[in-house]
């Protein structure tokens, strides 16, 4: 693998005229801020332009020198730590543009001080300083980003102010801080603070703590304890291993002869609590109903031991440069998301290595940076590590944009979408010498490199061989104190643009194409990071760059797809997802990968791969005829198994049935199969051929062909748009060989090959039916499922259907267009859901209607249902309503359903009042066990007086009589 690519991430660069020594500096949205040295206790604030052309805006007196600074986006101010009097400070300017227009006037205040209007109205027009007292001096500070509170690392503590909104009219909101919270942490010294949404990163001399501060739910009688005494974890430490670090035990001084080395530590996520290092916090809001109270979550903890080397003890063992960088949702288009917070990130570093860290939904070790030499600063970006060392400017890339991707989208790395691995190995970009490189930051596309040369650099300085970056003529007049400091410069290097970085290495990866497949591979993952970290910019739709990142993002994704195509990698499956990312046809990726020409080339898994998988969706490409036979050929040679799959994609639609035919019958002297023989009768009813057809047809028994289809449902129904399509072959079935066909649809649900609903729009298209129309077919087709069919749910949903079928034809009088496959003898033998008709259902239809004889079909399989256990009454009931009682199909219908619910009494009424006669058969039948009192009670003596009534004018009665 590659560690240096040696690409051009710097750009021009511009010499910040400063009047004085910075000692500090930091950035705005769109401002450097330039503190200098102890002399002169000023800073100068300079508007940043077009290629990092510097614009001076005016300057303002502090304290004393300042010990610290920073810039925050929300909210526009400046905080800083300044010493006087050998005291320091903490102070936040605010309406510090104000400069500009020439104002000169300063107010000075005490954070949380009450304005009146009339006094207010004088800070549209002046800068205002606010004075943020201390109970201990300040040691560090950071600015959140997204919503600009601020965190000040003291002794043993953290303090966070709230950044406040106060509307004091209608024409002025006044900016100023609640001292909201304090972390008292025992035994810490904070070196560096890192605050971004709620999250903490401190770092000492050797040690990292991770927190993250949650909001809590609770009543206000709870808030006085939560004030005082939620720390997490308990004071672990009174009973635990106490802390033994030298540097926080005084004790340690007699023992000035010994170094004691405490063994490195990493605890992650849940564990980290095992630090022991108590956190108590500590409310100083005035409470309110909105009051927010929190508890401390911790994340990470990382204890270093100083490195150990064979010349002894090295005193420069310190960590430095802790960041929180947060990224944000990708923001294709103008919506409410566009600026939620996704994944957080966090980055520290020893002097010879640097540590990224994802501290999101799961805390995770992302990368490690080993550097050629001891740094001194770092600045971590969304896209690059920026890393200064004693002679060079060295840029890493990050792995953020992949992480982040991931945490964005969980169908990655699928076969819809993929994206290079959080573990790709990182590799250095660019090493450029500088002399003296003392510290650096960042913002947008902008690096700010302050250099200071030691004496007998100077002279080193003017040798011709130096690799600087080529400077503007204009830039270099514009040092006013070359003669006096020639040793410092404050630089402006400009960055170059995502899009031209991204040609550079879309263009040095071809040098690796056919000697370094993996290193050909990993440039380009970079360059398609590259863009992915661009595109999740906050600013990115409203990037002049927005269609030309989207249009080198959908490149990017082309270029792997080809890599893993062509080249024999572990992860040749990628070529799928990155192919269809990238918005390409399969027409188009053909011209790409296949060469011109009959001569037989050799293909990659990765191509196969894409291409079997393309060809297996239901797409509405369609291959050109020399594509499609070109696609043929391809699979031949290379997997000629899949031949029958291929044939029967959608895409395949124009290619020469004559040239498939005859592929296949080169396939099946090797590998002969029931799905083969069906693609040769599908191709030959194509071309026409029914005596070809006739001839495969009749080389499997029936039942074969139709588990055949199995191995390819496309031979019968292709997917367009979502929908299911019969295709030719349906078709000639359904009039040629129905039975097969309905076999064929039966076993492909059983199988999950079709769904029932799809199963019916296939039969609906089939027949030409409208939506609300049900054909004979489809009827034939729930009839056979139920056969078969042994999932519950399924069953009552086909019962169901055939029952509301039968009601619906014999109410409207209506005859299938054509003849049912099955007689009801033959489901009443084939299936336990059609029952035996019982004999007082025969009994009364022998003597009912003449008229119900065309439907007798319908009405046999209705009642014949309705004789079985399987149908649920109670929801069918509905279906069975327009079936009245006027004839006798009606009869027997509401008579079974009495009986299927045992309402004995209601069904002999029925029975009574309109076939008496049968009455009797229905007692025999039904009334046994517990409703045998019936008969005696109810029935017998209606008989009777019935008989006494009519006389021997009802021979049935008496008979029935007789046998009782």
């Amino acid at each position: 693998m590659v560690q240096l690519y040696n690409l051009h991430p710097f750009g021009s660069q511009r010499v910040v005229p400063c009047k004085q020594e910075p000692a500090h500096f930091c950035c705005g949205q769109d401002v450097l801020f330039v503190a200098s040295t102890a002399a002169s206790c000023r800073v100068e604030v300079f508007a940043v332009r077009e290629q990092g052309r510097c614009e001076a805006l005016g300057s303002f007196a502090t304290l004393g020198p300042v010990l610290r600074m920073a810039h925050s986006s929300a909210g526009d101010y400046l905080v800083t730590i300044e010493e006087k009097s050998k005291a320091t400070f903490l102070r936040t300017y605010m309406n510090w543009r104000c400069m500009s227009a020439g104002s000169s006037r300063v107010c000075v205040r005490m954070v949380g001080h009450k304005m009146e209007e009339s006094y207010s109205e004088t800070l549209k027009e002046q800068m205002s300083v606010v004075e943020m007292p201390l109970s201990d001096p300040p040691l560090c500070i950071s600015c959140c980003p997204v919503n600009g509170d601020l965190l000040v690392g003291c002794k043993n503590k953290l303090v966070m102010f709230c950044l406040k909104y106060q509307v004091i009219n209608h024409s002025l909101t006044v900016l100023d801080f609640e001292r909201s919270l304090i972390l008292h942490i025992d035994n810490l010294i904070p070196a560096e603070v890192a605050f971004c949404a709620r999250h903490i990163a401190i770092t000492t001399e050797l040690d990292v703590l991770i927190l993250k501060l949650e909001l809590v739910q609770q009543s206000a009688e709870r808030t006085e304890q939560c004030d005082q005494g939620l720390s997490a974890p308990e004071k672990a430490v009174d009973g635990g291993v106490k802390d033994e670090n030298p540097s926080t035990h005084p004790l340690q001084h007699e023992l000035d002869e010994f170094i004691i080395c405490q063994k490195p530590v990493e605890l992650l996520g849940e564990e980290s609590k095992l630090c022991e290092i108590p956190v108590t916090l500590e409310s100083t809001e005035l409470p309110t109903e909105d009051t927010k109270h929190f508890q401390v979550q911790y994340l990470l903890f990382r204890r270093f031991a100083p490195d150990q080397s064979p010349f002894g003890f090295c005193e420069d063992t310190k960590l430095h440069s802790v960041q929180l960088l947060p990224i944000y949702q990708t923001a294709y288009e103008e919506t409410e998301n566009k600026g939620k917070l996704l994944s957080l990130f966090c980055f520290f570093s020893l002097p010879h290595v640097g540590y990224l860290y994802s501290i999101g939904k799961l805390v995770e070790l992302i990368s490690t940076y080993q550097y050629s030499e001891k740094s001194e600063q770092a600045v971590l970006t969304p896209q690059f590590l920026h890393v200064i060392t004693s002679q060079n400017l060295q840029c890493f890339t990050v792995r953020c944009s992949a992480a982040a991707a991931r945490g964005e989208d969980p169908y990655i790395d699928t076969t819809v979408k993929a994206c290079p691995p959080v573990t790709l190995d990182v590799c250095t970009l660019r090493m450029q010498l500088f002399i003296g490189p003392r510290a650096i930051c960042h913002f947008k596309n902008h690096i700010v490199l302050l250099t200071k040369a030691d004496t007998e650099d100077i002279t080193e300085r003017r040798k011709p061989t130096r690799r600087m970056l080529s400077r503007k003529a204009d830039s270099i007049k514009s040092r006013t104190n070359s003669e006096s400091e020639p040793g410092w410069n404050l630089y402006i290097i400009n960055t170059v643009s995502t899009i031209q970085l991204y040609r550079e290495m879309v263009d040095y990866s071809r040098t690796y194409e056919n000697v370094k497949t993996e290193s050909c591979i990993h440039l380009l993952s970079e360059a398609h990071l590259l863009v992915r970290a661009a595109i999740m910019d906050p600013h990115f739709l409203k990037s002049d760059e927005k269609e030309d990142l989207l249009r080198a993002f959908r490149e990017s994704c082309a270029f792997l797809g080809d890599c893993y195509s062509r080249f024999d990698t572990k992860d040749y499956h990628l070529a799928l997802p990155y192919y269809r990312m990238s918005g390409l046809s399969m027409t188009e990726v053909l011209k790409r990968l296949v060469s011109e020409g009959d001569e037989i080339q050799t293909y990659e898994r990765g191509f196969m791969f894409y291409l079997t998988h393309s060809l297996n969706e239901d797409s509405s490409e369609e291959l050109s005829k020399e594509s499609g036979n070109k696609v043929l050929q391809i699979f031949y040679f290379a997997d000629p198994a899949q031949l029958p799959d291929v044939l029967c994609s959608p895409s395949m639609r124009n290619v020469c049935p004559l040239t498939a035919v005859k592929y296949l019958q080169k396939v099946e002297k090797m590998i002969p199969s029931v799905v083969l023989t069906l693609t040769k009768a599908f191709l030959a009813l194509k071309m026409g051929d029914l005596t070809m057809y006739e001839q495969e047809m009749h080389s499997y028994k029936e039942t074969t062909l139709a588990c055949g289809f199995i191995g390819q449902p496309r031979l019968l129904q292709q997917r367009k748009e979502g929908i299911v399509m019969p295709t030719e072959f349906a078709v000639h079935l359904k009039e040629m060989q129905p039975g097969l066909l309905v076999a064929a649809t039966v076993a492909l649900h059983e199988n999950s090959k079709i769904e029932l609903e799809e199963a019916d729009t296939f039969f609906k298209m089939l027949c030409n039916s409208s939506e609300n129309t049900i054909p004979q077919l489809l009827v034939d087709f729930w009839e056979a499922l139920l056969v078969v069919s042994s999932q519950e749910e399924i069953l009552q949903e086909l019962l169901l259907r055939v029952t509301s079928q039968y009601v619906y034809r014999i109410s409207k009088k209506q005859l299938p267009e054509t003849k049912p496959l099955k007689t009801t003898e033959d489901l009443i033998n084939s299936c336990s859901h059609f029952g035996l008709i019982v004999p007082w259902v025969t009994s009364i239809m022998s003597v009912g209607c003449s008229s119900d004889k065309d439907y007798h079909e319908d009405i046999s399989r209705l009642q014949s249902l309705l004789c079985s256990q399987s149908v649920n009454i109670a929801s069918t009931l509905p279906v069975l309503e327009p079936l009245t009682e006027a004839d006798s199909v009606g009869v027997t219908v509401r008579v079974l359903c009495n009986a299927r619910l045992g309402k004995h009494e209601e069904a002999i009424e029925q029975l009574l009042r309109r076939y008496p006669e049968a009455a009797v058969f229905y007692a025999q039948h039904e009334l046994r066990g517990d409703s045998q009192a019936l008969w005696w009670n109810k029935l017998l003596p209606e008989l009777c007086k019935r008989t006494r009534l009519t006389g021997n004018d009802c021979p049935v009665l008496i008979s029935s009589l007789k046998g009782t």
